[in-house]
C-alpha cells in the first residue's frame, strides 16, 4: 500500500460537517482542499480563514455556478496537488417550507444547491479522476429521504434525486476505477452540520403546528 497521503476536496468546509471534517483529514495526515462560497461581503477563502490556519489549502468555490466555471475551477484545483484522490460534495443548505406554499423558484434554488450543485461539481472532477484510473466522490444525503419532516420537502426532494442517481453513477464510473457513494445522515447530523444554512420560510397559521413538531422532532431552529 502507498504512503503517499491522499489529497481531499471538500466542498462547503465554512461550517457544520465541512468545518469538522477538515481537521479529522489532516489528523490522519492527509491533505486537503477545503471551499467555500463568498458570502455576506466576505470571499470564500475569507470564510476559511481557521482552516487555512489549521492546515488545509483553502479555495473559493460556489456550487451554483455553470459547469464551464465548475470545469475551470476543478482544473485549478487539481494542480494544487497534482491530483485529487476523493471528493466530498458537502456544500447545502435547509430552506424549510410547506408544498403548498412554496414557488417553483424555491424548489429550484433548493435542487440547485443541493442536487445540481454536487452533480455538476463530480461532472468537473470526473475526466481528470478517469485519466487516473482512480477517485473517490462522495454525496451527502440525510434519512429524511426515507421518513420526511414537515417543512423539508425541497431538502429531501433535493436528496432523493442524489440517492437515485448516484447508484447509476457508481455502476457507470466502476469500469474506470473510480468509487462513489452516499453518506446518508441523520436528523440531528443533518441539522447540526447545517449550522448557519438552516432557515424557516414564512409559513401559514394553518401549518404552524406541523413546522413546529418538525423543530421539535429533530430538524432544530433558530
Amino acid at each position: 500500500m502507498s504512503s503517499q497521503p491522499l489529497t481531499w476536496v471538500v466542498t462547503g468546509c465554512s461550517s457544520g460537517l465541512g468545518e469538522a471534517l477538515v481537521p479529522a483529514i489532516l489528523a490522519q495526515g492527509d491533505q486537503v482542499i477545503a471551499t467555500a462560497r463568498a458570502r455576506d461581503n466576505l470571499s470564500g477563502t475569507d470564510r476559511l480563514a481557521a482552516l487555512k490556519a489549521a492546515g488545509a489549502t483553502v479555495y473559493e468555490l460556489d456550487v451554483c455556478h455553470p459547469q464551464e466555471e465548475l470545469d475551470t475551477r476543478a482544473r485549478e484545483i487539481w494542480q494544487i496537488y497534482g491530483k485529487v484522490d476523493v471528493l466530498v460534495n458537502n456544500a447545502g443548505y435547509i430552506d424549510m417550507g410547506i408544498v403548498e406554499e412554496i414557488s417553483e423558484p424555491f424548489l429550484i434554488n433548493a435542487l440547485r444547491t443541493n442536487a445540481f450543485g454536487p452533480l455538476n461539481v463530480s461532472r468537473a472532477f470526473l475526466p481528470l479522476m478517469r485519466a487516473r484510473k482512480t477517485g473517490t466522490v462522495l454525496f451527502t444525503s440525510s434519512v429524511g429521504v426515507y421518513y420526511g419532516a414537515p417543512g423539508a420537502s425541497c431538502y429531501t426532494g433535493a436528496k432523493g434525486l442524489l440517492e437515485t442517481v448516484v447508484p447509476n453513477l457508481a455502476l457507470e464510473l466502476a469500469p474506470f476505477g473510480l468509487r462513489t457513494a452516499l453518506l446518508t445522515y441523520s436528523y440531528w447530523v443533518v441539522v447540526r452540520s447545517l449550522a448557519g444554512n438552516l432557515f424557516y420560510s414564512a409559513t401559514t397559521r394553518r401549518y404552524a403546528a406541523a413546522v413546529e413538531g418538525a423543530r421539535l422532532e429533530g430538524w432544530g431552529g433558530e
